[in-house]
């Protein structure tokens, strides 16, 4: 089997302790030389800052190809465009361009009145520099603003005719899920790299909590499977069926994987190594 190239997903320490528990995943996975890892915003936007710090600081400690997560929300289009300016100020040349998520106390984004208005606009302005990679997200089940798949696919098309060279999929459980968006999605003319989202499953509570937000079917089979596991063997099968997920996505073609880490390394590192992707030279703790 073909040993797939891999990138991570980190979000950014928000206290002293978190701060620790990222620069601990980053020395742990940096040894794997992922293509990128990327940093996300918090809800609402609510982690701008701190995104911008963890950004900076993964890319000069670490040495590691950072995509910065920028939404749309609740910033101008000045504003916006000057974080994409900082980044490149800093040698941070990738964006994760995403329309993002509706602040707190809201039950739908709204725009802000000087803002972009969705991500297709986003990646347009981002890509008028001629400077920055940007990454989009893609969704192989329907967004929960959606109406069906297709008007997923659709949508995804504009954002890489804006300017996007590659999408990153919402995760899921099941292989034929991502086979059959990516069909769709070269029926449809998207020639770009859609590269599916993973997320090694670190509590089934949590994993079932996080497809409900995002619309993530979750299929009976593993209700089961981790219903009859129990507490004492929920870590094993998690990684059975991460393990087993990656091998089949690889087996039908996918060449890269793009892991939502949370910021803890273990499982990550168990599914790498089962995968034959081995860490490199050690990563010096940051100081």
């Amino acid at each position: 089997m073909p040993t797939p190239s891999i990138s991570f997903e980190f979000f950014p320490p928000r206290n002293l302790d978190q701060s620790f528990r990222l620069w601990d995943t980053a020395r742990a996975l940096a040894p794997l030389e992922p293509d990128f890892v990327s940093v996300t915003y918090g809800a609402g936007g609510t982690t701008r800052q701190l995104t911008h710090e963890a950004v900076t600081a993964l890319a000069s400690h670490y040495g590691l190809n950072v995509a910065a997560h920028l939404t749309c929300v609740d910033a101008s289009r000045e504003e916006t465009l000057q974080i994409v300016q900082d980044y490149a100020a800093a040698g941070v040349h990738e964006i994760v361009a995403l329309r993002g998520d509706a602040p707190q106390g809201q039950a739908r984004f709204t725009p802000h009145p000087d803002g972009f208005a969705d991500s297709v606009e986003l990646i347009r302005a981002i890509a008028a520099r001629g400077d920055m990679t940007i990454r989009c997200g893609a969704y192989p089940e329907p967004h929960p603003e959606s109406p069906d798949t297709a008007a997923d696919v659709a949508w995804l098309k504009r954002k890489v005719d804006a300017g996007a060279s590659s999408a990153i999929t919402q995760f899921f459980f099941d292989a034929d899920t991502f086979f059959r968006f990516r069909d769709a999605c070269r029926a449809a003319g998207i020639a770009a790299p859609i590269i599916p989202g993973i997320l090694p499953i670190q509590s089934w509570g949590g994993a079932r909590r996080f497809a409900e937000r995002c619309g993530t079917a979750v299929p009976q089979w593993a209700e089961d499977a981790f219903a009859a596991a129990g507490k004492q063997g929920e870590a094993q099968l998690a990684l059975d069926v991460c393990v087993t997920l990656c091998e089949r996505l690889v087996e039908g073609g996918v060449d890269k994987l793009h892991f939502y880490t949370l910021n803890k390394p273990e499982l990550v590192l168990k599914v790498c190594a089962a995968l034959g992707i081995k860490p490199k030279d050690a990563v010096p703790r940051v100081a």
